[in-house]
């Protein structure tokens, strides 16, 4: 998630490999099995459906943008605010689902770009361990819970800044990652478990660290606001889902669902909170 002005890129890829060529397969096969296999010519693509899906429609939004005159590589606040940013006061004034459309508008093409390599590499670790669904539940509730601590920030300091970008989400599924990734009953070899597991933390804890020195520049603006709120939530969304990986298709979706209606619930409770601050 990124505030303007000005637009920059700010999240890096992960350090290695998001997925080993037996993980892929085995995760499916075994924990998520849950999902239908496949042949292997076709795993890999099968595995990860909601992560080109949500590539996509990032892609989509920024090339709708530009075909609608908004500059490739620097949109105004007012531009953003047309296709959906998140803006305190519009966001206040009952346009709630800013919190969602806030998390496929960017700010330029090195904001998207960077953004997308990121959901790419953890989507594609990602979704064998949750299921397409619970990627994209795991994008959304994990971006507008960024979104709604950066709109509580913005309110008590009353700031008017815009924030737009998919890197809340990001924080999100790298946070409900390293949760999952301590299950040592996956069908994972311990070691490359942990090296999985330690990259992703190397990566929120390397992005963080960046996001909290620009706190400092007055070149770079990045929203640190939304990469904490997204990334805590996706912390909070792992731990409930553990116990039941491995516990057939059926005992897991099962958890996947209480889980984000759980959450979804206090991020009301939540966003309600916040309107009441104006």
């Amino acid at each position: 998630m990124e505030s303007t002005p000005p637009p920059t890129g700010e999240v890096l890829p992960p350090a290695s490999r998001p997925f080993p060529d037996f993980g892929a397969e085995r995760v499916q096969a075994e924990v998520h099995a849950p999902l239908t296999p496949t042949a292997p010519s076709t795993r890999r693509r099968s595995t990860s459906e909601a992560t080109w899906a949500l590539l996509g429609l990032n892609i989509a939004v920024y090339l709708w943008m530009i075909f609608h005159g908004v500059s490739a590589t620097s949109p105004t606040p007012d531009d953003l605010v047309r296709f959906g940013a998140n803006a305190t006061d519009f966001t206040l004034s009952g346009q709630w689902y800013r919190l969602v459309t806030a998390t496929f508008v960017h700010v330029g093409i090195i904001h998207l770009a960077t953004n997308m390599w990121c959901l790419y590499n953890l989507g594609l670790l990602g979704e064998p361990l949750l299921g397409r669904w619970g990627l994209v539940a795991t994008y959304l509730i994990t971006g507008v819970a960024g979104n709604l601590l950066s709109l509580l920030v913005n309110v008590v300091r009353r700031d008017l800044s815009v924030g737009a970008g998919a890197s809340g989400a990001v924080f999100g599924i790298a946070g409900i990652l390293i949760v999952l990734l301590s299950n040592r009953k996956l069908p994972i070899p311990g070691a490359e478990l942990e090296r999985l597991r330690r990259s992703v933390i190397q990566f929120a804890g390397l992005n963080l660290v960046i996001g909290l020195g620009t706190a400092f520049s007055s070149v770079i603006h990045i929203d640190n606001m939304a990469h904490i709120g997204g990334f805590l939530s996706g912390l909070a969304l792992g731990p409930p889902l553990v116990p039941r990986m491995t516990s057939g298709r059926k005992q897991y979706l099962l958890r996947q669902k209480l889980t984000f209606a759980v959450a979804f619930f206090l991020l009301l409770l939540f966003g309600h909170w916040v309107s009441r601050l104006k």
